[in-house]
């Protein structure tokens, strides 16, 4: 039987799940190739990749997908690496006095689960829907072509945060909804599992994890991002300990499915199916 192939995201919020992958014995039984969060979406529904960490607002988008459960990328608080950004205009206007203001915001084409999130924000809580421009994440020029900027993933921790308004788009979720955020999860084509070991494969998934977030094992990714970055180890070790949730629990699963009925309320989404869990 042919190994299974995995499209992972090559963002540091991913390095503890590909612990084991990148580290043990896990690689030798699957084909791994990195890419960006919308392309790994792509890679499943093109069945070029049989396994993904997939944004979750592709899990509305590709059929035929099961989730591997209780492994995730979510937050419980702010996250630090989704920003709405903004230009400190001149003058004393706060910052909601100023999101008030945007009209136009630029949105990071390799995002699908922020953009939606983003659209949602806006639509229910911060004055309404704006106009709309997909573009690359390249800050300045997004900042040259609209008022406001979404970044996602290593680009938005290592904006400077003392330039700009910003505004932290799970810290915000929390707030107004009192629920976790889920940005992605590993999701299997269901023709993959076909005559293998589907509670096996999970297992591999969930303990490559475990290895990851132990303490020594965050010591060395901390040691290897630090200069990819730019950011000090310790920034590295909170933003990996503190501002995200490895765990698809069920606060998790509570602000999934709400992410998923307002998404499609607002018409940022599709309708999602029912979570379908190996």
């Amino acid at each position: 039987m042919s190994r299974l192939k995995i499209s992972a995201i090559s963002y540091l919020n991913t390095a503890p799940l590909m612990w084991d992958f990148e580290h043990g014995e896990a690689g030798a039984d699957f084909d791994i190739s990195y890419t960006l969060p919308s392309a790994c979406a792509e890679a499943l529904r093109a069945g070029m990749a049989d396994i993904g960490i997939i944004p979750a607002a592709a899990y509305a988008t590709v059929p035929d997908l099961v989730i591997i459960p209780d492994v995730a990328i979510a937050a419980r608080r702010a996250v630090r690496s989704i920003l709405l950004v903004g230009k400190r205009p001149v003058g004393h206007l706060s910052k909601q006095q100023w999101w008030k203001q945007v009209r136009t915001v630029a949105l990071d084409t390799s995002s699908m689960t922020s953009v939606a999130l983003a659209k949602i924000l806006f639509a229910k809580w911060l004055g309404g829907a704006r106009e709309y421009k997909p573009m690359a994440p390249n800050l300045d020029a997004m900042l040259g072509a609209c008022d406001a900027a979404l970044l996602i993933g290593d680009p938005a921790l290592q904006a400077d945060r003392t330039r700009y308004f910003t505004l932290d788009l799970a810290e915000e979720w929390v707030a107004r909804t009192g629920k976790s955020f889920v940005f992605a999860f590993w999701a299997i084509r269901k023709q993959a599992l076909a005559g293998r070991n589907a509670a096996a494969i999970a297992e591999v998934f969930q303990k490559s994890r475990d290895h990851g977030l132990s303490p020594k094992n965050l010591e060395a990714i901390a040691a290897e991002w630090e200069p990819h970055l730019g950011l000090t180890v310790e920034m590295v070790r909170v933003y990996l300990t503190h501002n995200i949730h490895y765990y698809l629990d069920p606060p998790c699963l509570e602000g999934l499915e709400l992410y998923y009925r307002l998404g499609a309320e607002i018409g940022a989404l599709p309708a999602a199916p029912g979570l379908d869990f190996v």
